[in-house]
């Protein structure tokens, strides 16, 4: 029979289980309100020290938050729009980068089919029926849009509202903090407040070095896309580079804008290797050396944790969960550090 003590410990145990799946379905069902939120609490930390620097010259906060919020904007309207603009001579040349695909996936047919045959060989013969084999001419921009009706759905209410918070977050900085502040027992006060100056510190950290590294990654790829003559070699670098920051699947998601655009230029293996090659090369470098040395002693993540961090996320949120899954899970080292009975998870999470 179980004693008093033990069944006090199950009935915690329980109670903490259906609490984490409690939260673990909330997450989910309100993703798109609570990763507008953490995008523009990011976007917040990130303009900040801008916004500081035009009050230190006597620029109101709340006039100096509208000129930042309304110049990143603009340079994210413009640099959207040069994409929208590459897009649509991506789709005007299609028929030049369809066909070297077809070519590719005949030759790959070729092979399969051959590989059929010596197999068929050595087996015993079957019966089989006939098969019938339609196919369809497809549209690629149609298709992706009709399949994402739902994340269309998502960026649109994003772009919306995320400017709006996160002007007034800026705005607003010091009445929200010390409005956070009064949510916490007085006696707690000054823990609150070194978990959260700890917070500021870490995030401010971790997405200051995520911008560097992103930006060498970027100018590494666009001087290799140059040499090797690809079309459009910034905003291929662009794209590429920022793929590249992703972990561990970074490195085959930036080989997909350069192939893209080598399609119509490049008729032999050589170049792709060595766009292969060298991506690689980038993402190893950028794991193993910039990323620990300019961003990894900031979040004191170990490896385990960083990668069960992205598999939840990601799976979670998709896309956004994998940009979001180190800066959140780096946040919960820091509440665990500074909570009792809570730092042996921080100690886990960094060990």
């Amino acid at each position: 029979m179980l004693t008093a003590d033990t069944r006090v410990v199950t009935r915690s145990v329980s109670a903490r289980i259906i609490a984490a799946g409690i939260v673990i379905a909330f997450c989910y069902w309100a993703s798109t309100v609570l990763v507008t939120l953490l995008a523009a609490v990011l976007m917040a930390y990130f303009l900040d020290p801008l916004v500081t620097w035009l009050e230190r010259i006597r620029i109101p906060r709340a006039i100096g938050s509208l000129l930042i919020v309304l110049l990143t904007l603009s340079l994210i309207a413009a640099l959207g729009w040069t994409l929208i603009e590459r897009v649509e001579q991506f789709g005007r040349d299609w028929p030049q980068y369809r066909a070297p695909l077809r070519s590719a996936v005949e030759a790959v047919d070729s092979r399969l089919k051959s590989l059929e045959m010596h197999v068929s060989e050595i087996t015993p013969p079957t019966q089989h029926r006939g098969r019938v084999l339609t196919i369809s001419e497809s549209t690629p921009l149609r298709d992706a849009l009709l399949g994402h009706l739902g994340s269309l759905y998502s960026f649109l209410f994003a772009v919306t509202f995320l400017p709006f918070l996160v002007f007034f977050m800026l705005a607003a900085k010091r009445q929200v903090w010390h409005a956070t502040m009064e949510l916490f027992p007085i006696d707690k006060r000054t823990q609150a407040k070194d978990t959260l100056a700890d917070v500021t510190h870490v995030l401010r950290s971790y997405l200051a070095g995520s911008v560097l590294v992103a930006l060498l990654l970027v100018l590494a790829s666009w001087g290799f896309f140059r040499v090797l003559g690809i079309e459009f070699p910034f905003l291929v670098a662009l794209v590429s580079g920022l793929c590249n920051m992703v972990p561990y699947i970074g490195a085959v998601m930036s080989w997909i804008p350069p192939l893209l655009v080598g399609l119509k230029q490049f008729h032999s293996p050589g170049p792709f290797i060595g766009i292969f090659a060298m991506l690689t090369f980038f993402h190893i470098i950028a794991a193993n050396l910039l990323v620990p040395a300019l961003v990894g002693w900031r979040v004191r993540l170990n490896a385990v944790a960083l990668t069960v961090s992205l598999l939840f996320w990601g799976w979670l949120w998709g896309a956004m969960g994998l940009i979001l899954a180190i800066p959140i899970t780096a946040v919960i080292k820091v509440i665990c550090d500074h909570v009792e009975g809570w730092q042996p998870v921080g100690r886990w999470l960094s060990a």
